[in-house]
């Protein structure tokens, strides 16, 4: 397996984690490619756009996909297996993971920093929370450095690799290494190659680089997004002006929004004063909800998007 040592004098790598990276290894089109798909698809109906930007942006506007799919990104990833778990579940890809069947696993494992040692969120069944303190961050930092350590040892035990644990070793066969992998922790360190087209890099960025997302993943995706600024800069901002940064609204978070916008027209008061005000006059906020059609939770959504809690 690859170690960080071995490609960080690659400027095409960066580091990720203790011990993992990112790396482009090649790459197939650009902003130009994308144009060009489009082009000969739409034809004539493209000759009102007459910049590449132009038509980049109305492209992305409109959910015209196709085009982005003309360019390829093809990287050289290192991450704990509880991330590929993860990075995976994104199916639109190309994928030659390291094999645990044919090679040693090596021993490496992520162990967090202290900082990164958190206690579950409280409002959130999926997420981190306050950071771990005393002897209970020592606890969690130390046990997941021992649980790492020996179990690897029982690894090598298994596939009888380690000398000095066993006796009479030349009478052993070993267990199958296909087996053997199934008692090491998800802190170990896997390594891939990874082809995918810009269309569904987009959306794994988009969820993959969100605040909400895990931080480990964060930080794999955050130096691919890198790459794909770099290579194709103005499809990239395309991404951020209508996908990423945009916000999408229902068809009953729609009609309230309409709502508020004309009360406050009429009325000639702040967004968030029309909201109080509407909420009194319903009756209350379960009965504005109410209707509208909205469920508690798609109201409390509602209010946070729009900064009106």
């Amino acid at each position: 397996m690859t170690t960080w040592e071995q490609v960080a004098g690659d400027s095409r790598y960066t580091q990720v984690l203790d011990k993992g990276f990112v790396g482009l290894i090649d790459y197939m089109g650009d902003d130009a490619a994308i144009v060009q798909a489009a082009r000969v698809s739409y034809g004539a109906g493209t000759k009102s756009v007459n910049e590449d930007r132009g038509l980049i942006r109305y492209l992305m506007r409109n959910s015209h996909s196709t085009p982005f799919e003309m360019v390829e990104f093809k990287f050289h990833l290192k991450m704990p297996i509880f991330v590929m778990r993860q990075h995976v579940r994104h199916r639109m890809a190309s994928i030659n993971e390291y094999s645990g069947r044919y090679s040693v696993m090596t021993d490496e494992f992520y162990i967090p920093e202290q900082s990164r040692l958190q206690a579950q969120s409280r409002d959130n069944k999926q997420g981190s929370g306050a950071q771990l303190h005393g002897q209970e961050l020592e606890m969690a930092l130390n046990t997941i450095k021992r649980v790492s350590a020996e179990n690897y040892l029982d690894y090598l035990s298994l596939i009888n690799d380690e000398e000095g644990r066993n006796y009479n070793l030349g009478e052993r066969q070993g267990l199958a290494r296909e087996l053997a992998r199934m008692v090491l922790p998800l802190n170990n360190y896997t390594e891939l190659y990874w082809k995918i087209d810009l269309k569904n890099l987009f959306h794994y960025l988009n969820l993959r680089v969100d605040s909400h997302a895990q931080m480990e993943i964060q930080q794999l995706a955050l130096p691919i997004a890198e790459h794909v600024k770099r290579i194709c800069p103005i499809a990239w901002e395309a991404f951020e002006d209508y996908w990423q940064q945009a916000t999408t609204v229902s068809r009953l978070e729609k009609n309230l929004l309409q709502a508020l916008i004309e009360f406050s027209s009429t009325q000639s008061v702040g967004f968030g004063e029309s909201y109080e005000t509407m909420c009194q006059k319903a009756g209350g906020k379960a009965q504005l909800q109410s209707e509208f059609g909205m469920s508690k939770r798609e109201m409390a959504e509602f209010e946070r998007q729009w900064k009106l809690a």
